[in-house]
């Protein structure tokens, strides 16, 4: 068969450690054992020895990946638009990706981890490894990759950069500055995965619609318009959240089409838990076990799913009120009490003291709520990993949400005053932002060069050296770099959480107090430029590569993004009204009796314009039913032709 070729290159490494001494027997050691048989299930093997460890480069030529492919029963998109399960001898009948290549980068992760995790000992009889003078037994039917790694003799399996392509995407995305916005959102769907390529996709489409309210804003804060300043904010304040309305809305129809590019099949109307990686049913394996036990009794069959349906409603709602009375019996008088006390302090000194102690509680109580809600979701019945990350996302937030906007929202109740309102607006996006990018892009790098600063010196304690110890192989030093992880730990979230957090709490400040500081769009897009550069540079140079995801949509954060919305359509009226009602009166006059209704008219526009602007672009749409009636054709032709051959043999045997 004529199998098109595809440059092979190194993916993943594997680290051991480095061998003191050379083995007596060769054809024992635990890691000769482990480089023959990634050999012989079609791996490209290549040794490294590091200056601490010795690393396993692996590639995979397409003929083992596409084998790997087929056994793991991983659906592809057709030709014909059908999506169908992969065979290798029908290659050609698959379509391929934007780069030409037949497998995406996490079919291709996925099938790797197939691979290497999947070597077992099939052996009559146990096998005796050694390693530096121990033995250990590798039993039958016991996986090689996962025993070494619980004796510590493989201490890591990581995915490796692409030197070619990261290379092509610093000089095209993280050091192009030219135009502030654009990205090959298709380079980095094929080198980083879709969830990421969501991201930076997102990103940047909120930055390029930041210029309409930035502009606005700006404006404002440039022309004094006097006594019509009571009518220009209101103004301001509608075209803002008509803004955010439909950002909203064409986000989900730029995500429709991005996923119809890259050949993902994903209806609107579909759960995303169904499909992970190709494969339907991948991780609600519980009820379908339990229906098979049934037989074909189709009303136990119609109880079972019931009762798996409102026992997962109960076990989600239980645990959301357990984090919201949480937050609400204890996390809010703790914020409060700063807030309030910050506010009684005259010395700058003591409120400086406060600030630190705060920030460092407040970290630690976010830590132990991530952690909790993650026990809590243990217990949920959440399909996949995905849909439990977003279970976590909603509860993490909740924390978030607390902390990043009580203060703010203390100071405009006691204060009801734009001039205070906005100095703790200014001091919350400036010096909060700028510090929080210049910790997330220097925490890697004091990480990298503190791992191997330590075994720089631990080299020198053993060699009683004083020159300087080079780590020349660059397979070494991905593995000193941190892994991209999120800061409420790395069971259900990678990065991608803190970055997209950062950006839901700032579409927050400037969302719901508009009113008091339009200025802050324009710091928001500043912002945002230097992000979309900064988090590249992250990924491609500080990070290892991270770990793909299946996710087609950045999940839980649009409801997020959604319910933000809403809460600015009722604190910017909330604002309005202390404008206008600065004696404190509260009669209901012309101005607050037009704010009320304008804020019933908004949140009807709100939840009635999803209803004039479909998710899904037409041409997706049309795409969508050429190919399903296509493939329906093709599935009737096939038909005939069986019951026609049908006929025609029973014909025969007739006569």
């Amino acid at each position: 068969m004529d199998v098109p070729e595809e440059q092979t290159t190194f993916e993943i490494g594997v680290v051991v450690p480095k061998r003191s001494v050379k083995a007596e027997d060769e054809a024992f050691d635990c890691v000769e054992v482990l480089v023959n048989e990634f050999k012989k299930v079609g791996l490209i093997v290549e040794r490294v020895l590091g200056v601490a460890d010795e690393f396993i480069k692996l590639a995979a030529p397409l003929e083992t990946l596409g084998r790997a492919a087929a056994w793991l029963k991983i659906r592809k998109p057709t030709r014909i638009g059908m999506e169908l399960q992969f065979e290798w001898e029908e290659l050609k009948a698959f379509e391929r990706q934007p780069d030409g290549s037949l497998f995406s980068w996490c079919e291709r992760f996925h099938c790797y981890h197939h691979l290497i995790y999947g070597i077992e000992n099939k052996s009559q009889s146990a096998v005796t490894l050694k390693c530096d003078g121990k033995e250990l037994q590798w039993e039958v039917g016991e996986y090689l990759l996962q025993k070494l790694e619980s004796k510590g003799i493989v201490k890591q399996v990581y995915p490796l950069h692409d030197e070619k392509k990261r290379k092509k995407l610093l000089r095209c995305w993280a050091l192009h500055w030219w135009d502030f916005t654009n990205q090959p959102v298709d380079e980095i769907y094929s080198y980083f995965g879709t969830k990421i390529a969501v991201y930076f996709a997102f990103l940047g489409m909120y930055t390029r619609w930041l210029l309409f309210p930035a502009a606005f804003g700006l404006t404002l804060q440039i022309i004094d318009f006097g006594s019509s300043q009571l009518l220009v904010l209101p103004i301001f304040f509608v075209s803002v959240v008509l803004w955010a309305i439909m950002f909203s809305q064409f986000w989900k129809r730029k995500n429709s089409a991005l996923l119809a590019r890259w050949k993902i099949s994903y209806s609107m109307e579909a759960d995303l838990g169904y499909k992970l990686l190709g494969m339907e049913w991948s991780s609600l394996q519980s009820p379908v076990e339990l229906i098979r036990k049934w037989g074909t009794d189709k009303k136990k069959e119609k109880e079972m799913f019931q009762r798996h349906e409102w026992l997962g409603w109960f076990m989600r709602f239980r645990n959301d009120a357990l984090v919201i009375l949480s937050i609400i019996c204890l996390q809010l008088p703790f914020e409060l009490a700063y807030a309030h006390t910050y506010e009684i302090m005259e010395s700058d000194v003591m409120k400086f003291g406060l600030t630190a102690i705060y920030l460092f509680a407040i970290q630690y109580l976010t830590q132990v709520g991530g952690k909790v809600s993650v026990k809590l979701i243990k217990y949920e019945n959440n399909e996949n990993k995905e849909k439990r990350a977003d279970s976590l996302v909603y509860k993490v937030f909740g924390l978030y949400f607390m902390q990043t906007y009580i203060g703010v929202f203390y100071h405009a109740l006691l204060h009801r005053s734009f001039s205070t309102l906005r100095q703790v607006l200014i001091q919350r996006l400036l010096v909060s932002e700028v510090l929080q990018n210049l910790w997330e892009n220097s925490l890697p790098y004091l990480k990298y060069s503190y791992r191997k600063y330590r075994i720089r010196s631990k080299k020198k304690r053993e060699k009683e050296s004083t020159g300087k110890i080079q780590f020349s192989s660059r397979v070494e030093k991905e593995y000193l770099k941190p892994s991209y992880s999120a800061t409420i730990g790395e069971e259900l979230e990678d990065g991608l959480f803190d970055d997209i957090l950062e950006l839901a709490l700032q579409f927050g400040m400037i969302m719901m107090f508009a009113s008091a500081f339009p200025l802050a769009f324009a710091f928001a897009i500043l912002n945002n430029i230097t992000e979309i550069r900064t988090d590249a540079l992250k990924l491609l140079t500080m990070f290892k590569r991270p770990v793909p995801r299946a996710a087609a949509t950045i999940g839980a954060w649009v409801n997020i993004f959604q319910f933000l919305t809403v809460m600015s359509i009722c604190t910017n009226c909330a604002l309005l009204a202390w404008l206008y009602d600065q004696e404190g009166k509260w009669k209901i006059e012309p101005g607050l009796a037009a704010i009320l209704v304008m804020e019933h008219a908004l949140l009807m526009i709100k939840f009635g314009f999803s209803r004039f602007v479909p998710e899904e672009p037409a041409w997706v749409r049309a795409n969508r039913v050429k190919n399903a009636t296509e493939a329906q054709n093709i599935c009737s032709k096939q038909l005939l032709m069986s019951i026609s051959r049908k006929k025609e043999s029973d014909g025969i045997k007739e006569e």
